[in-house]
């Protein structure tokens, strides 16, 4: 049976998420959206995903609230700034930041946290030295990405997956 459904949990968030998407539960869409998420899920196995625990919960929900309010925040900010006649305009620069984390998922993770929330976006990371470069929108506001990502994101993280 695990040969046939390597990733059975994978396989059924990917049918239920086909047929919301469809928005049908006919039995075409049923068969068609079962063989898409088998097919992926055997991909999955090709691709060889390390595995992670979660360690701590509380700390995943207080990450959660947390990239919540930094994304409705950031919705504002970068709507003033679109919005706003303001002389000098924003100011967007590449940050470059040194991470501490180490497994894979935890900097997925962090990864599309970053680039959810508006006015930033990850671009690329070096494993041998662990910079991560990243743009940011509007830097006048003298906002230490440094320290916001360390402590708010990269701390709960260490917490969650190490």
């Amino acid at each position: 049976m695990r040969y046939w459904f390597p990733y059975p949990l994978l396989s059924l968030l990917l049918l239920g998420f086909w047929l919301l998407v469809n928005q049908s539960v006919s039995p075409g869409q049923i068969l068609l959206g079962t063989i898409l998420s088998v097919s992926l899920s055997w991909a999955m196995v090709n691709l060889e995903p390390s595995k992670s625990r979660l360690r701590r919960p509380g700390a995943a929900l207080r990450l959660a609230g947390s990239v919540i309010k930094d994304i409705a925040q950031s919705n504002v900010a970068v709507l003033g700034a679109v919005l706003s006649r303001r002389k000098p305009p924003v100011q967007s620069a590449f940050v470059m930041l040194e991470l501490t984390l180490k497994d894979d998922n935890a900097l997925a993770l962090l990864a599309c946290i970053l680039t959810t929330t508006p006015g930033t976006a990850w671009l690329e990371y070096d494993r041998q030295t662990r910079m991560l470069l990243i743009h940011v929108l509007d830097t006048a506001d003298g906002k230490d990405w440094q320290s916001i990502v360390a402590h708010r994101y990269e701390r709960l993280l260490k917490e969650i997956f190490e």
